[in-house]
């Protein structure tokens, strides 16, 4: 029997939920955070944002109690290492070692997980594997204020795991994946041989640039620059100044995939898919089809055949979340 799951991916200033049974999208949500409910990838309050998603979930008319999480990629390390062959124990002893050149706080804060990318090598005596290290804090408040929210939090797992759970079931193993989360504060660049994940890098600038030359150009505050630039007000999306900025974008993304092309000689990179809040964005998305060389497709062609229509590229991560 299929399990009814609720998939949620909390951005900068939106919450998207998928209620996802099996292979169906059932029903999709997308909604507003209120302003100050998150700061620094914080929650602020744990009840505000129970309350927030209850009536989020009540306003859509769905009804999943079981929730997939999608982890902010500011609290999650995610790193794919080589070790000799150990016990579950020993991994769970080593491991952390693993992160102690990225994670600079105490690696008690930190909770620890892995998954194995292949077969262990008898000849070397050594296996490869995903690690993630996730801030406890942040795992323990998504918990809570999942439960206040009269829900239960039966999977939490980064934003990678969601693109591999998808290519794994719907995708061509023998390709290279490169997904552009084109986000508020940062686009990051995931790359992927098959389902097997690489590398992720991050540009620094996102939609907050954008955001940053309407603010100026129309001498408004940041926040109701962000507001006009989603919902294109007076055309502001086609303005010079916004143009240009899409410009220095595609220009970062030839940068991060010109290195990604030296480092990997072999690469025989043919497409890239896009999400995030920044595929709602027109020209944009037309700016960076017509600069890059490669094939330019929504996220949501990963989803299986029968989720396509009813699950947006917006939602491509809640949606990945749910699938095993």
């Amino acid at each position: 029997m299929a399990k009814r799951l609720l998939g949620m991916d909390l951005g900068h200033d939106s919450i998207k939920i998928a209620q996802v049974n099996g292979d169906r999208v059932e029903k999709t949500a997308v909604a507003s955070i209120p302003e100050n409910y998150v700061q620094g990838n914080r929650i602020v309050s744990e009840e505000s944002m129970a309350e927030f998603i209850k009536d989020t979930l009540k306003a859509n008319n769905m009804h999943a109690g079981q929730v997939a999480y999608v982890l902010a990629n500011e609290n999650v390390y995610t790193r794919t290492v080589e070790m000799p062959v150990m016990t579950a124990e020993q991994l769970r002893i080593n491991l952390p070692y693993e992160f102690s050149d990225f994670i600079s706080d105490e690696p008690r804060k930190y909770i620890y997980d892995y998954a194995m990318l292949s077969e262990p090598n008898a000849i070397d005596e050594s296996m490869e594997l995903m690690g993630v290290a996730v801030q406890k804090e942040h795992l323990d408040s998504v918990r809570s204020f999942i439960k206040k929210a009269g829900l239960k939090l039966v999977k939490a797992a980064p934003t990678i795991s969601s693109y591999i759970s998808l290519i794994r079931e719907n995708a061509d193993h023998d390709r290279e994946y490169c997904i552009l989360d084109l986000g508020h504060k940062a686009i990051r660049m995931h790359m992927f041989n098959g389902e097997r994940y690489e590398v992720t890098r991050m540009l620094d600038i996102g939609l907050s640039a954008l955001d940053a030359v309407i603010a100026e150009n129309l001498n408004i505050d940041l926040h109701l620059a962000h507001t006009y630039l989603m919902t294109n007000y007076e055309n502001c999306q086609f303005a010079d100044y916004c143009m240009s900025a899409y410009e220095n974008i595609t220009m970062e993304l030839h940068r991060a995939l010109n290195f990604y092309r030296f480092s990997n000689p072999d690469s025989k990179l043919e497409s890239v898919w896009l999400e995030g809040g920044g595929i709602m964005i027109k020209p944009l998305r037309e700016e960076i089809q017509n600069s890059l060389d490669l094939n330019v497709h929504h996220a949501k062609e990963l989803l299986a055949p029968q989720m396509i229509e009813d699950g947006g590229s917006i939602f491509v991560k809640a949606i990945g979340i749910t699938q095993e």
